[in-house]
This record gives C-alpha cells, sequence and structure tokens, in this order.
C-alpha cells in the first residue's frame, strides 16, 4: 500500500457502505483541515528525496495521519463515544480513497475502528520522524508545526465530549513531552562557555536562581509582578501560549509542576473551544495551591501561569501580585478586611499569589489572621471572574491550612507541588548563573560545587535555588578576593571559578 513508505504501521480499513454519517460536529474536520494544509505541502518535496517515496501522495499520506492520531486521541480513555465517532465518520469519509466499515457508532464500534489505537500516541511516527530529519538537514521547524497541529487535533477530539476527563489530558501530555524530547534530543548542542542571551527567557532556572525571590520580583514581558500598592501599568499584547509553555519547558527541574501546569493549559484550551462552539462547559476554579520549600520556582512558575491565564482568557490582565501575612493582616479591629480588598483590587483581572498562606492562622483565636481568610474565601467568590488566587506554602501547613477550612477545600481543588531540586539540578542552577555572569567552570569545579550540595540537609526551609544562587555569589567574593592578589591577572583568571572559591559546606553564612 502507498503508506507503508513512512507509516510502518499497515492499517487499512475495508470498504462496505455508500452511506456517510450525520450530524457530526464539524470542528474535527477543521483541525484536520489545519493539520493538512500546515503539513501537506512541504512533505511533497521532502518525500521526492526519500527512498521509495511518492511525492504525488503526500496529501493523501498526511490525512491518513491525521485519521491515525485522532483514533489514537478518541481511544485515550478508552471510551469512543458517540460524538468522537460521528466526527471521526463525518471528517475523513470524504478524505480517504477508501470508504469504512462503519457508518454509525455503532457500526464503528463493532469493528474496533479506534479500539486499541492509542499506542499511536507513544512514539513518534515515521511521517515525524521524517519532517525531523528535514529540519535538521535544511534548518527548518517542520516537526514543530506537526506537533502543534497534532496537539490541536487531540484537544478537538477532548472537546467533543462534555466531560472532558484527566485521562484524555494526560494521553495530549504524554504526546507532546515524548515529541518534544525527541524534537530536543536531536537537536545541536548549544555554544558552549556562552552567556544566556537576556532574550532566551526558557533558558532561565526559577525563582531563587534565575528571577529574584517573592520580596523584589522583577517585572515580566506581560505577567508583571508587583508590590502592594503600586500601580500596574498598561501591558503589551498576550504572549503566544507555544510561548510561555516553551518558557516553562526550559526551566530546571520541575518536572511534575510543569506536567500540572500543562494538563491546566490542556483543559482550557478544551474549554474554549466548547464554548466557541456554543457547547456546555463544567465550571471549574482556576485557583491553586502551590506546595515546596522556598525557592522551587513557585513564583517562577505563578509568573508563567499567570501570563497562560491571560493568553487563554481567564484573567484580563495578567499582572502577578505577590503578598503574604504582612500584606493582608492589620494590627486593629476592621483593618484587616480593608487590606485584604486593597490587595484583590490590585491583583483584580489578574493572579494573586500569597506566599506562607498557612500563617494565616497560625495566631491566636483573637489574631486577625483568620479574619483574612474569611475575608479572602468571600472575595475568591464575588470575584471569580475577574481575579485567581494562588496559596502557596510548605505542604503539611497548606494540606491542613486548605482542610480545615471547606470553604477554601472547594475553592482551591488543584494542588501543584514543587519538589526540592536534586543535587544535579542546583549544580545546574549555579552553572547557568555563571554561564550568564561570564564565568568558567572546570569539570573540577563543577564537582566540588555538586559535592557541596550534596552536603546539606534537605530539611522544612531548605533554599534549593535560593541557596543555589547565595552559593554562586559566595563563590564569586571568594575568587575576587582571590584574582585581586594576582599581579595583572589575565582575561581567563579573571572569569574563572576555581575549586578553592567554593566556600566550606558547612560556611554559616550559607547554612544557617
Amino acid at each position: 500500500m502507498r503508506f507503508d513508505w513512512w507509516r510502518g504501521r499497515g492499517d487499512i480499513y475495508p470498504p462496505l457502505d455508500d452511506s456517510g454519517p450525520s450530524r457530526h460536529d464539524p470542528s474535527l474536520a477543521l483541525a484536520v483541515d489545519e493539520f493538512r494544509r500546515a503539513l501537506a505541502p512541504v512533505l511533497a518535496p521532502i518525500a521526492a528525496g526519500v527512498p521509495a517515496g511518492r511525492p504525488e501522495h503526500a496529501d493523501g499520506d498526511v490525512i491518513q495521519e491525521a485519521f491515525n492520531l485522532s483514533c489514537a486521541f478518541i481511544d485515550a480513555d478508552g471510551l469512543a463515544t458517540d460524538a468522537e465517532l460521528l466526527a471521526l465518520l463525518g471528517t475523513f469519509s470524504p478524505l480517504l480513497d477508501h470508504r469504512f466499515a462503519a457508518t454509525t457508532p455503532a457500526t464503528a464500534r463493532s469493528i474496533g475502528l479506534t479500539e486499541g489505537k492509542r499506542w499511536i500516541l507513544e512514539q513518534p511516527s515515521a511521517l515525524f520522524e521524517i519532517l525531523l530529519g528535514a529540519d535538521r538537514r535544511d534548518g527548518t521547524d517542520h516537526a514543530s508545526v506537526y506537533l502543534s497541529q497534532a496537539v490541536a487535533i487531540g484537544h478537538m477530539v477532548a472537546a467533543l465530549d462534555d466531560l472532558t476527563t484527566r485521562t484524555e489530558l494526560d494521553a495530549i501530555e504524554r504526546f507532546r513531552a515524548t515529541h518534544l524530547d525527541r524534537i530536543r534530543r536531536d537537536a545541536p548542542p548549544p555554544a558552549t562557555g556562552a552567556a544566556t542571551p537576556p532574550s532566551d527567557r526558557s533558558a532561565r532556572p526559577s525563582d531563587g536562581a534565575g528571577a529574584p525571590d517573592a520580596a523584589s520580583a522583577s517585572t515580566a514581558d506581560d505577567a508583571e509582578a508587583t508590590s502592594t500598592g503600586v500601580a500596574v501599568p498598561e501591558l503589551p499584547p498576550p504572549r503566544p501560549l507555544e510561548e510561555l509553555l516553551a518558557e516553562l519547558d526550559g526551566l530546571i527541574g520541575l518536572a511534575d509542576a510543569k506536567r500540572e501546569v500543562h494538563l491546566v493549559a490542556d483543559l482550557l484550551q478544551v474549554q474554549r473551544l466548547r464554548r466557541e462552539r456554543g457547547l456546555a462547559t463544567v465550571e471549574r476554579s482556576h485557583h491553586l495551591v502551590f506546595t515546596g520549600n522556598p525557592g522551587t520556582g513557585k513564583t517562577t512558575v505563578g509568573r508563567l501561569i499567570a501570563a497562560i491565564y491571560r493568553t487563554l482568557g481567564v484573567v484580563e490582565r495578567g499582572q502577578l501580585v505577590e503578598t503574604d501575612r504582612s500584606g493582608l493582616v492589620a494590627g486593629y479591629v476592621g483593618q484587616t478586611a480593608t487590606k485584604v480588598v486593597a490587595v484583590f483590587d490590585e491583583a483584580d483581572g489578574g493572579v494573586l499569589l500569597i506566599d506562607e498562606a498557612y500563617s494565616l492562622v497560625r495566631g491566636s483565636d483573637s489574631d486577625f489572621g483568620r479574619e483574612a481568610i474569611d475575608t479572602i474565601v468571600k472575595l475568591v467568590e464575588d470575584r471569580r471572574d475577574r481575579i485567581v488566587v494562588i496559596m502557596a506554602g510548605y505542604p503539611d501547613e497548606m494540606a491542613e491550612l486548605v482542610g480545615a477550612n471547606p470553604g477554601l477545600r472547594s475553592r482551591f481543588p488543584t494542588t501543584i507541588h514543587f519538589p526540592d531540586y536534586t543535587d544535579d539540578e542546583l549544580t545546574a542552577i549555579f552553572s547557568s548563573l555563571a554561564e550568564r555572569g561570564h564565568y568558567l567552570l572546570d569539570a573540577t569545579t563543577r564537582a566540588t560545587v555538586q559535592a557541596w550540595f550534596a552536603a546539606q540537609p534537605r530539611t522544612q526551609g531548605f533554599g534549593n535555588g535560593r541557596l543555589a544562587r547565595n552559593l554562586f555569589e559566595a563563590a564569586v567574593g571568594r575568587q575576587a578576593g582571590r584574582v585581586v592578589d594576582i599581579t595583572d591577572p589575565t582575561d581567563l583568571e579573571l572569569v574563572t571559578l576555581l575549586p578553592r572559591d567554593i566556600p566550606a559546606t558547612d560556611d554559616p553564612n550559607l547554612t544557617s
């Protein structure tokens, strides 16, 4: 058959009936058409250079790939619904040069039209590999276009049903991650020794390493963090979702947190697709709980979520306002509610991140923190269409806070955990800081840095990325004290960090 030159899958569905399905949702057809328009014109010249390739069949091959992907996404949750099968049959019956053995959902199920196809999502197809090979040879970006369009088909399939399941979103995310990893794995390595350009946002480590902490967060392009009482300036247009997710993926570590954020973004896209088609959507809370030690990237990811929420239309402005107990609780009766309202006013149209939120209920019964919690619960409900709140803190304390307050528990259903960085990840953060500062590390110095992190106990309050920044700054200070005693130092001596520049593992300035 003609698809064997790139597919190697041999899926053929026998022709039977000339009648076609009816009452199908046309949205899948639109996504497939975009997939076809984006890839068929570029596949033809590529196929001409592949042994046994048939450029004249490029359009049909792309259609067959879209069909395979659609079947796989439908099979992701093991349940092919009537809406999904009607859309599948209505979309592909006019496109493929053979007719389906099914013209109704019932007959489609009886022949197993989509059954067992989810495996297609688990590994890149031969078509994807050919596009990727062309990218490496010609400097093009066809594989990324394939991935973007294929994920769009996945979102459209997920939007066909009234309720989108976690299983479906997980399948989309695994597909995206598998193919993105394949693209990156085959990419040429970056030049060594070069500092990260300021515009390369995705290469920056998370807060405490590549971004300031909550007390001094700098302004992001379209989701700037502000301190309480400072007016939010006008913002530029929303950044593309793909760019924001790429920046998220470029952060060091945080694999589980990244996956959860991707799932949130996937669900929001599916819900938006349903709204655009006039279909009902299940109302969901967008508020989040972040748990983890300091310096694990919560502020950086919060800033990205604010931008993602703005891009997807959840919030209007997308600014990230950060606060803590001191910004919410007053010392006199009646003042706490006023302070909380003022902070919510500042965050209106954006995202409010409340750090160490558990401290609001750690005082005595007469403490005004409980008044702050009551006011937060009320404002979260009253402004649910205008603001998103993220409550952050240590895991046990946050579980206790949310679990003990029914108002919070029902409004903050999603928790994203930020684990401590591993020694390898902390060393990578240190190396990234050195690279951005135009400092050089040899293998021995890097091993010394890694050993330093390995010697630090991982207790509650472990500094993570902030500790990596502090270690780097201490090493730079020690290097300066060493180099200043060198008569006429060379450029290399000025920028090289040596093992003796790394402080002792029990340095009280770093470990206290």
